[in-house]
């Protein structure tokens, strides 16, 4: 099937289509990784290392879309399993270095925001995978219902349900805590 606005497919490895997927997909793709991963230089890191995949694997898309969808899903889970190495490298590093040692509580505003973050990252990860990969799509992937099936290979009617669930069980897993996020 060709792409119905422009009559064409697109080939990763076609230097002039690579570039009109680039500029087409970056942003939001970016926005994917950074949200997941939280570090500026990562995200970008993971949304080029995307771009090589489909380049080095000569990928021709049908559509433009057909190209955002398979790289969304490859941009989600490098982010998925980047966070998860760096979570278990943290958690190695504060055991070696910090075990049984108190950390001070300060009033410092920032702090706060930062604890804030954190339970609220925490919540987010304690989510079924599932549930997580909807909430993460639609409010930092800023993608509709539709787009967010799509890449999931799920229908809309089950992305709603979905995301019903996650926004329920964040709500009960922030609420426990009286956790304020703006």
């Amino acid at each position: 099937m060709l792409d119905l606005q422009n009559n064409r497919t697109y080939d990763a490895a076609n230097p002039a289509d690579f570039r009109a997927i680039y500029n087409e997909t970056f942003t939001l793709l970016y926005r994917v990784a950074w949200r997941v991963v939280n570090e500026e230089e990562a995200a970008e890191d993971l949304v080029h290392d995307s771009y090589i995949k489909a380049s080095e694997k000569k990928m021709v898309f049908p559509s433009m879309d057909d190209a955002k969808f398979w790289l969304i899903r490859v941009v989600k889970n490098a982010s998925l399993n980047y966070a998860k190495r760096k979570l278990r490298e943290a958690k190695a590093y504060h055991k070696a270095l910090y075990e049984g040692k108190k950390v001070a509580e300060s009033a410092d505003t920032n702090l706060l925001k930062e604890d804030a973050k954190r339970i609220a990252l925490e919540a987010l990860n304690k989510l079924p995978k599932s549930l997580r990969e909807v909430l993460i799509l639609r409010e930092y992937g800023d993608l509709n219902y539709k787009e967010i099936g799509k890449v999931l290979g799920i229908t809309e009617g089950n992305v709603k349900i979905r995301m019903f669930r996650a926004r329920e069980q964040l709500e009960k897993l922030l609420g426990a805590d009286d956790v304020y996020i703006s």
